[in-house]
């Protein structure tokens, strides 16, 4: 089990925005999310990575065998959105929200969990192994609606690999919405945020 930090929406709803942290963050550093997208009808959740690492948390171990990590810590979040389905938040009311290693994770379930999500953000992230990703993609992969957010000046993920990485899944068909910051390996402030802001509201407008 995931230790996740529920934020209630100011107005009753299902829809539901799952944030996934970034390498020795924690649930702490998002609670600023919610009011920072300002978004009265959406509930967060926000989410702990299962490994302890220097006061906050991590999905794996990028010193080492990632791959490993990042199944384990994929078994675990889809066992957390069956178990949010269960409790009355579906897939296709969900945006799937993840910073760094976040964005990888959210890269990683958001493409091969089995339901259509409502959107998935990805922010200063890469992806693990994109040729194997091709060849585990369910059939609803192709209906999932990503928006993929990079920095040119980012110093700990190059921006050339990435922006290769996500132009290589384009071409087998996923849709990503790729943009490109003058950043580090952060998120842009408001200028960010209003374009993070922009594709949420179109994934609940949407069919």
């Amino acid at each position: 089990m995931l230790d996740t930090e529920f934020i209630a929406a100011k107005t009753k709803s299902n829809r539901l925005l799952i944030a996934l942290h970034g390498l020795g963050d924690s649930t702490t550093g998002y609670m600023w999310l919610p009011d920072g997208l300002g978004f009265p009808w959406l509930n967060c959740l926000l989410v702990n990575a299962p490994d302890p690492y220097y006061g906050g948390y991590s999905w794996y171990d990028f010193t080492g065998n990632e791959t490993a990590g990042i199944e384990r810590s994929r078994h675990l979040l889809f066992a957390m959105l069956d178990a949010q389905r269960s409790t009355g938040f579906p897939t296709e009311e969900t945006v799937l929200f993840g910073f760094s290693q976040g964005c990888l994770m959210v890269v990683d379930v958001g493409f091969r969990y089995p339901h259509r999500f409502a959107g998935l953000v990805g922010v200063s992230g890469y992806v693990n192994r994109p040729e194997v990703l091709e060849r585990q993609l369910p059939p609803v992969a192709k209906a999932q609606r990503m928006l993929f957010t990079h920095g040119t000046q980012d110093p700990l993920i190059p921006f050339a690999v990435v922006r290769q990485q996500v132009e290589r899944l384009k071409l087998v068909g996923l849709q990503i919405e790729w943009h490109a910051f003058h950043k580090a390996h952060t998120i842009a402030g408001e200028e960010e945020l209003k374009l993070i802001r922009a594709f949420i509201s179109r994934c609940y407008a949407a069919p």
